[in-house]
């Protein structure tokens, strides 16, 4: 269905069973779902919309709004942003990263985060997974991901003899590879998580 006529039949639907509902918080929050609907409209962001539909569809990782080679440009495009977003995810050397923005005290924060190491987990529940094609560096796997007649998602690959996500992300054109040996790292830091701090050593 075009996604204009989606959107436009999911706020009547949305209206019909506000119509109906006695909750004034369930009110509220249908209400709050129609016109997150007609803000997408709004601003002209269909197309944008129906790739986030498209994306969600995929088993690759989680979406990113932008990718950077260092900490130093992801920063400056931050702190230069006139209308930073809140809560999306960037990738920094493809490493996942989330942007927090607090308007009123004009607050920007990109913290590191785990989203990359649960889905590698979640891939590796049966076994790691084979590779499809194999590459002694990120330029060739990199011309051969591009050569494709149809760019998946994702794709599981050696990489200078190592297991690998090549991960594709459509809505900005970026190849990123993630090594299966996250998954490993990620274990180790969460059990040190779960041990809490080391305690002092004692005074002499």
């Amino acid at each position: 269905m075009d996604t204009g006529k989606l959107i436009f039949e999911a706020i009547n639907l949305l209206g019909l069973i506000h119509e109906k509902t006695q909750s004034p918080q369930e009110k509220e929050l249908l209400l709050a779902a129609a016109e997150a609907l007609r803000f997408i409209n709004t601003t002209g962001q269909q197309y944008e919309f129906e790739d986030y539909r498209k994306d969600l569809g995929t088993e690759g990782p989680a979406m990113v709004i932008a990718a950077f080679p260092t900490r130093e440009e992801a920063e400056a495009w931050l702190k230069n942003h006139p209308k930073p977003p809140h809560m999306a995810s960037v990738l920094i050397a493809d490493q996942y990263h989330t942007v927090y923005y607090w308007r009123d005290r004009d607050l920007r924060r990109m913290p590191f985060a785990h989203s990359i190491e649960y889905h590698l987990e979640e891939m590796m529940k049966d076994g790691l997974p084979p590779a499809v094609a194999s590459f002694d560096t990120r330029e060739q796997a990199r011309a051969w991901f591009y050569n494709l007649p149809e760019r998946p998602s994702q794709a599981v690959i050696q990489l200078g003899g190592e297991p690998y996500l090549a991960a594709y992300h459509r809505n900005i054109d970026h190849l990123a590879f993630h090594p299966f040996s996250l998954v490993e790292r990620f274990k180790q830091w969460r059990e040190k998580q779960e041990q809490g701090p080391e305690e002092p050593e004692p005074l002499s």
